[in-house]
């Protein structure tokens, strides 16, 4: 399912991408450093070798944008054109030079990722919980800026939640933004990394998760019976014999009958025990 904005980076930004021809201007690719707020963590090579081949062959068609930094240019959006170039043997790359804060830099990463579905949904995630911080602004704030509904900018930082292996799996693939909000309702770490194995060795789709979890949840949590809290009496003879002994004593008395525990942990200790109620 697609997980492209409703708002294009021209609606919101509408300065990002004024591209006439008089603002592009070719830049050194030795003085362009990728954005220190690119969302995206990773780039996959096939898609890169893809795009260097195609920029061998029509040149960079879409020029980058960047903007005036102390050491250069830092690209706003276009790290993988930036990437396929290098790859290529370009020296330069058509790019439009703009004012930005770090602030609208960040959002622009984060839209353009977005729109092209080049994001896992950990990076999602990551991504909102980062601008959340920086910013400073609330869910609500966030979604109106960009143009996602409350509940899914919610639901996905929910899953930073998950236990580092379960993001892991997220964003290799193996499991699905849909089964990672489903694990969301087990609140016990394990039975979750459990549940996250077997829906990769099963196959299970959301669905069928969702069904299991129910089933997991309406099992009767069997409710451990208090052992009786012993008298004053008994725990007083328990310190003398534990003194006594040199080990762990227990005295559990019954309505009918009780007994006497006496740890012991090797055979010499159980000698000394043992010579010791001969005497």
């Amino acid at each position: 399912m697609a997980r492209g904005l409703g708002k294009g980076i021209n609606a919101l930004f509408p300065e990002a991408e004024k591209d006439s021809k008089d603002n592009i201007q070719d830049v050194k690719l030795s003085d362009c450093r990728p954005n220190p707020y690119q969302p995206r963590q990773s780039f996959q090579a096939d898609s890169i070798e893809e795009l260097k081949d195609s920029i061998k062959e029509y040149g960079v068609i879409q020029p980058i944008i960047v903007r005036k930094s102390l050491k250069g240019y830092e690209i706003v959006v276009g790290e993988r054109r930036y990437r396929a170039a290098k790859e290529a043997g370009l020296t330069t790359i058509p790019a439009i030079v703009r004012e930005l804060t770090d602030e609208r830099m960040m959002e622009i990463a984060l839209l353009e990722n977005l729109q092209r579905e080049n994001l896992t949904p950990i990076e999602e995630a990551q991504a909102y919980a980062n601008l959340m911080e920086k910013l400073n602004i609330t869910q609500h704030i966030l979604s109106e800026r960009l143009g996602k509904s409350r509940s899914h900018i919610a639901n996905t930082i929910r899953l930073l939640s998950l236990p580092e292996e379960v993001m892991a799996s997220i964003s290799s693939g193996d499991l699905s933004m849909g089964h990672g909000r489903a694990l969301l309702s087990l609140k016990d770490h394990d039975t979750i990394l459990a549940l996250a194995e077997k829906i990769q060795n099963e196959k299970l789709n959301v669905r069928q998760v969702e069904k299991l979890i129910i089933e997991m949840n309406e099992k009767p949590v069997k409710k451990q019976k208090k052992p009786p809290k012993k008298d004053v009496f008994i725990q007083e003879r328990e310190t003398v014999l534990r003194d006594t002994l040199g080990t762990a004593v227990h005295i559990n008395k019954g309505k009918r009958k009780g007994k006497i525990e006496i740890e012991f942990y090797n055979d010499d200790d159980l000698n000394r025990i043992l010579e010791y109620l001969e005497k």
